[in-house]
């Protein structure tokens, strides 16, 4: 274990964003991670996991503290279900193919989001009507104060719509260490009918699909439409699905017909941010080597040599002009630092 100073974050989010941090420490394991705790104590303290879901818009003046814990097995089972635990540094696209291969249920409609293991409480990601939450039974936590290990459970997160205490009551307290799911081992939920997961299984000829032809066709359905990372940078989805009343959406809806929604409850329906992106004109647009991108409207991208503030620019313009066409407040998922 050896910390490292000034040192280039670029290889380390998604964005391929250029900048530096003071301090740079990469641990593997539990003790490592109280050590670096204790020898630190009164430093201010950055953690990172796949660097997935930030935009970088200035050097970190802070100990980078890389979560690189590793491991996955099964802790519990009976005929039905499977509990897995799963290490915070784990790749989350490999562990759902992991889990698939072992035919186990639930995560196959999350597969191919970036990042880690670690993080996906944090955000409680989603894909195709399905959230991390639905599988989810607890987490076990590292206080980055006090070096203590606590149990966060599916009640005690508060998860919501991209949402948990991770981002609230308790934000940069804590480490996820580990995380367990609740699997099928037989008679799967499949969730089908979001996107166009139905239209890819059928355009494959498969009538009674497997996990394993949903998690194919929701990666197919991925691939086509947003970049890989590792090609040109990205965060994924840039920002959330905006959630409004329905009264205000019907009086939107006069204006704009063909605006879609989804209903949420008897008083509330989201409206996809995407199509208010592209319909406001930025779908496939680049301003220098910040873009959006030419498939995903709430995908922006980096072409190679952009700056953070310079993503984070476009993102205030692209928030400006659809509250003014629509009224529509449309908020970051991605963390700004």
């Amino acid at each position: 274990m050896q910390i490292l100073t000034d040192f280039s974050l670029k290889n380390y989010n998604t964005f391929g964003i250029e900048a530096k941090a003071k301090e740079f420490v990469s641990v593997h394991n539990q003790a490592e991670l109280k050590e670096v705790l204790i020898q630190f104590p009164s430093s201010k303290k950055f953690i990172l996991g796949g660097g997935s879901n930030m935009l970088l818009t200035k050097d970190i003046d802070a100990l980078v503290i890389h979560v690189d814990l590793k491991g996955k097995k099964i802790i519990d089972e009976n005929d039905d279900f499977v509990w897995v635990e799963a290490q915070a540094g784990e790749n989350w696209h490999e562990f759902v193919l992991w889990t698939i291969d072992q035919d186990f249920g639930g995560l196959e409609n999350l597969s191919l989001i970036p990042g880690n293991v670690g993080t996906t409480p944090i955000q409680n990601i989603g894909a195709y009507g399905v959230e991390m939450k639905d599988s989810f039974v607890l987490c076990e936590a590292m206080h980055i104060e006090t070096t203590e290990n606590l149990i966060f459970t599916k009640e005690k997160c508060r998860f919501g719509y991209r949402e948990s205490i991770f981002k609230n009551e308790v934000k940069d307290e804590f480490i996820i260490l580990s995380v367990v799911f609740k699997l099928t081992k037989r008679n799967h939920q499949l969730n089908t009918s979001y996107g166009a997961i139905d239209t890819e299984l059928a355009k494959n000829g498969i009538l009674q699909p497997t996990i394993k032809d949903v998690s194919d066709a929701v990666i197919a359905i991925r691939k086509s439409k947003l970049p890989d990372p590792k090609e040109l940078g990205n965060s994924g989805s840039f920002f959330k699905n905006p959630v409004i009343l329905k009264a205000d959406y019907d009086k939107i809806k006069v204006k704009f017909p063909e605006m879609p929604s989804y209903t949420v409850s008897e008083t509330e329906v989201k409206v996809p941010a995407g199509w208010l992106i592209e319909q406001a004109g930025f779908k496939g647009k680049r301003f220098g080597d910040a873009g959006i991108h030419q498939f995903q409207a709430l995908v922006l991208v980096n072409y190679g040599k952009a700056t953070g503030k310079e993503i984070y620019t476009l993102s205030k313009t692209i928030q400006q002009t659809v509250f003014e066409q629509y009224g529509i407040s449309i908020e970051a998922e991605v963390n700004i630092i």
